[in-house]
């Protein structure tokens, strides 16, 4: 609206009509590509599609023809407030006629949009397929269309695509509505047309009146074809593959776990950090605390939950206990006890709402920075890099954890020892995977988590829930690891849910006064019967009370003070910095990690640079040659509409798709930042360098194809200025959607965010408008632009030295000058 303001547009040359033309193209543009939404929307959908039909819980037809119907009036508001907004304000023909025609063809426009894009999500059933096709059939749509090339340009081999294009009839309708309205009826000086009729003919778009109603026919033909290829789709295609998890075979081992002798991790503790002390006590004191509705009573632990006090919800009050090593201690209770609060907080994870009382470790207050070096946090989802192998896994924790004298022939060693502990020696060539897709099982992607905290040779390890989601012969290869882990001497606090008795018994548990659980009882159904207030109150007893009055009690109360005072002789820990390797090695082992991530990543990698191949051949057929024809200016209109839509296509399809890539490895960031191995820099410096080869022969492929099949002057300097401004503008999209992810918090979001300044950044990138057309009021804008520079410099290299006059067959700004 304010850059199409009326007062600025007039009606008084061909020029004028121009900017009238960039106008409509801009909003059918925008309603097309709302439709990109519905890919992602149906992807999500499919798999539970996918099952009930499969279960003949319904036809593909009865799924497919509700959501094509439930679109109908989102359609109607959403082209809705576009049109009835901007119309009038931009000064589009006032006959309200005129108007509700131009709202029809956009309604249609939006259907047909959102039908194709469904047709395109069934088709791939995977987002990276679906959106690369779909970014595809959206380049054809684009070019062909009308407006970027016009129709008396087209190569006569790429003629079927214009007559196949929805995109034409839409193009053709709207402006033919527009320019044969009484605004446009005018004739010029030395003329014999009208103007917008002329302004039709300068841009090959048709000029007889019947084209509206032949173009809205048109689109509600492709409506109908896009719809029942989506239902054909849905009848007819499953699933690319079930999820598939690597299968190893189990080590014969005893049902102890018990392990060889000298494989103990404690042993190493010495050697790598003379300043570890491994009797660790914790306290958390919250002053005075009134019964509790319901307590948990763990050897070295008593928990106790309050309600509401005030405004504030008090998860933890009256808490205290200490934790020692060798002894693996659980942390028990309902869904809300509080279990991973508390251990949240003790880990120093917890960040928000209001934390009181005293935590000590040796007897020394507690320093995070220098706990994190000394502890390992499983958390209950197990969050990995799915690129790299187990083994590159532990490798590139005990890399960035163990501190600078461990050799690497010494940290290998180490790693194989965890292997061992953790019985993953069967699996150090597989994948990690994506958790339910591929890739390591549920229960081995929780051992892995356990041997990525245990190859920094932790003191302390935090492990939330290990066992949940397992079925109870995996729980027991968990548990058994865990247990192993317990016997090299270390403190392991766990939270567990509804254990079996083998897993309940490997826990050190005892509490005074509370019968034994029996021989083949279930210990999930005791433990609930015990603990609950109702059986407090059927047996006359108040567990609280008893475990005040209880020798237990004193001993726990005589152990936390014991352990809160450091022993004699015995210093506090200290590191002389915050992490364990300096910024540079940070950088290269984040650096080593993403290049394995990205050459195993064929759906990011491979998909890319195909279709930039495919991209550059399709661009080079359909302008092909017109880079060396400079008589007429439509020529040069041609040669600068392959360079915008290879821009804003190639950029906008770098941006998309690194988005879920970043996404993915942003939450194993936040794992790995918070265990203390690397800070966000050398991480982002990473990120961002394992790109710029990948980039780099992406933008040589399009360069040579594109400026050898268009044919631009093959000289020395205009080759490599382009393929420099290709490279940058390629370098600066990809950058902008890993940004976005990181300010967003996911890639749907992200996606959002970046299709607005997307298309902000067509609007302004002086190709629809040109700059001297543009209001002075928000002219501004396209000095910030970044596409507006790759545009510009595209155009001055190429043809900024270029001193004939040329014929003026169609007019059309572009802001550029001679070098």
């Amino acid at each position: 609206m304010t850059l199409f303001l009326r007062t600025e547009m007039h009606r008084d040359s061909v020029i004028d009509g121009g900017i009238y033309a960039g106008a409509l193209f801009f909003i059918v543009i925008t309603v097309l590509f709302n439709g990109l939404a519905e890919i992602s929307m149906t992807i999500a959908k499919l798999p539970v599609f996918y099952k009930q039909r499969d279960l003949r819980f319904y036809p593909a037809w009865a799924y497919a023809l509700p959501t094509w119907i439930l679109k109908i009036p989102i359609t109607f508001i959403e082209v809705g407030i576009l049109v009835f907004m901007i119309y009038y304000v931009i000064g589009f023909d006032p006959n309200v006629g005129r108007l509700f025609r131009h709202y029809l063809v956009l309604l249609i426009v939006n259907q047909m949009a959102s039908g194709l894009f469904r047709f395109i999500a069934a088709v791939g059933r995977n987002m990276i397929i679906a959106n690369t096709f779909g970014a595809f059939i959206l380049l054809l749509l684009f070019v062909l269309g009308g407006f970027i090339l016009s129709r008396d340009d087209i190569k006569k081999w790429w003629l079927w695509g214009y007559w196949a294009s929805p995109l034409m009839y839409g193009q053709n309708a709207i402006v033919v509505n527009e320019f044969l309205g009484h605004s446009w009826s005018h004739v010029l000086q030395n003329s014999t047309e009208p103007l917008g009729v002329q302004v039709l003919k300068s841009r090959g778009f048709f000029t007889e009146a019947y084209w509206y109603w032949l173009g809205l026919g048109a689109l509600c033909g492709f409506t109908l074809l896009f719809n029942f290829l989506y239902t054909a789709a849905l009848t007819f295609l499953n699933e690319f593959s079930n999820p598939q998890a690597v299968t190893s075979k189990e080590p014969e081992e005893n049902e102890t776990g018990g392990m060889e002798d000298g494989i103990h991790l404690s042993c190493h503790r010495s050697s790598f950090n003379q300043q570890t002390n491994t009797d660790c006590g914790y306290e958390i004191r919250r002053g005075k605390s009134p019964r509790s509705s319901q307590n948990n009573h763990k050897k070295g632990m008593a928990m106790k939950n309050e309600g509401v006090n005030e405004d504030k919800l008090v998860l933890l009050k009256g808490v205290s206990g200490a934790f020692r090593p060798g002894v693996l201690t659980a942390l028990m209770g309902v869904s809300g006890a509080g279990k991973t609060t508390l251990m949240d907080v003790l880990a120093g994870r917890k960040t928000g709402g209001y934390i009181e009382g005293s935590i000590t470790i040796s007897g020394y207050p507690k320093k995070q920075e220098t706990f994190a070096r000394i502890s390992g946090y499983c958390e209950q989802n197990d969050i990995h890099s799915p690129h790299i192998t187990v083994y590159e896994s532990l490798l590139f924790s005990a890399w960035l954890r163990l501190p600078d004298e461990v050799d690497i022939e010494t940290r290998k060693m180490f790693i194989e020892e965890v292997m061992e502990l953790v019985e993953l020696n069967t699996l150090r060539q597989a994948l990690v995977g994506l958790p339910g897709v591929n890739g390591l099982s549920t229960e081995q992607r929780k051992r892995l988590t356990i041997a990525v905290e245990l190859v920094a040779n932790p003191s302390i390890i935090f492990m939330d829930e290990p066992t949940s989601g397992l079925d109870a012969r995996a729980a027991a290869i968990v548990i058994r690891a865990v247990r192993n882990t317990v016997d090299t001497g270390r403190t392991v606090v766990c939270t567990i849910h509804q254990p079996s008795i083998d897993i309940f018994e490997a826990f050190d548990e005892g509490i005074e006064g509370v019968n034994k659980i029996k021989d083949g009882y279930n210990p999930a159904t005791w433990m609930l019967e015990v603990t609950s207030s109702t059986q407090e109150i059927a047996l006359g007893v108040d567990f609280a009370d008893i475990y005040r009055n209880s020798e237990l009690y004193r001993r726990n109360k005589a152990l936390i003070k014991d352990l809160s005072k450091p022993a004699p002789g015995s210093k506090d820990l200290y590191f002389p910095n915050q992490y364990s390797e300096s910024f540079f090695v940070q950088f290269l082992a984040c650096l080593w990690k993403q290049r394995l991530s990205y050459w195993r990543n064929p759906p990011y990698t491979a998909v890319r640079f195909l279709f930039t191949t495919f991209i550059g051949l399709i661009f080079g057929t359909m302008f092909w040659d017109l880079g060396s024809k400079m008589t007429k200016q439509q020529d040069l209109f041609n040669a600068m509409g392959s360079m915008y839509a290879a821009v804003l296509f190639l950029g906008i399809q770098n941006a998309s798709s690194v988005q879920p890539v970043v996404a993915i490895e942003r939450t194993v960031f936040y794992r790995e930042r918070a265990a203390g191995m690397y800070s966000a820099l050398p991480y982002a410096f990473g990120q961002v360098v394992i790109e710029l080869p990948y980039i780099f022969v992406q933008a040589a492929v399009y360069g040579v194809l594109v400026y050898a099949m268009i044919g631009f002057e093959w000289t020395v300097s205009k080759f490599f200025w382009y393929l420099y401004f290709m490279y940058f503008t390629l370098l600066y999209f990809t950058f902008y959607g890993m940004m976005a992810v990181g300010v967003s918090p996911n890639h749907h979001i992200s996606s959002i965010i970046s299709s607005a300044f997307y298309a902000i950044w067509n609007l302004f990138s002086g190709f629809i408008i040109p700059r001297p057309r543009m209001p002075a009021w928000c002219s501004w804008y396209y000095w910030i632009c970044p596409v507006a520079w790759t545009l510009y410099g595209l155009v001055t290299s190429q043809f900024g030295d270029i001193k004939e006059t040329l014929e003026i067959v169609s007019v059309k700004l572009f802001n550029f000058q001679s070098r």
